[in-house]
């Protein structure tokens, strides 16, 4: 259990730290050190002392373009001091980042309490995220449904509609005329 002198943090500013990149949900290595109380390269020296357990499925390496292109989305001066490689200080190698599995894996070898509680309460703002979106598909498809019912409706509302006017304004047409025709 978790010891209860280490501060819960709040599961909004976790899952703010949740990002998508190549069609997964990952956290960034130094968000991750910053949670787990670490220094970003210790975090990284740990990673890389324990390769083998860290499959491309588990933690990759951000490209130069998905860099900028984050960093242009999370908009914040310590991000950005974070990956300019120019100024002195900067950030010399690329970003490594963890899918849900590779945080559980961090827990392993970062055996501290707080990274312990800290990875519990990741895991769980990464299943509140799977259910939201799970919920909003379902929700997506059930707007989906309703829209096409609507519009089958209205096919038949016009084709009912269409019939009473047809019943109300009969066309006469001019019935031919039996007989010979002078």
């Amino acid at each position: 259990m978790a010891d209860k002198s280490l501060s819960l943090i709040e599961s909004e500013k976790i899952e703010n730290k949740i990002y998508s990149v190549r069609r997964h949900r990952v956290m960034l290595d130094f968000d991750l050190a910053e949670l787990y109380g670490v220094e970003t390269r210790r975090l990284n020296e740990q990673v890389k002392r324990n390769a083998e357990r860290f499959p491309t499925s588990f933690m990759f390496q951000l490209t130069t373009g998905e860099e900028e292109n984050l960093m242009s989305q999370i908009a914040t001066s310590k991000a950005g001091t974070l990956i300019n490689k120019e100024k002195h200080g900067g950030r010399r190698k690329p970003i490594n980042v963890f899918t849900e599995y590779g945080v559980l894996m961090l827990a392993n070898i970062l055996r501290s309490k707080q990274a312990i509680a800290v990875s519990i309460q990741i895991i769980e703002a990464f299943v509140r995220l799977r259910q939201l979106v799970s919920a909003n598909a379902e929700i997506s498809a059930k707007v989906q449904e309703l829209e096409k019912a609507v519009r089958e409706s209205r096919n038949d509302i016009k084709l009912i509609f269409a019939t009473i006017n047809t019943m109300l304004n009969p066309r006469t047409k001019k019935k031919p005329k039996i007989g010979f025709s002078p």
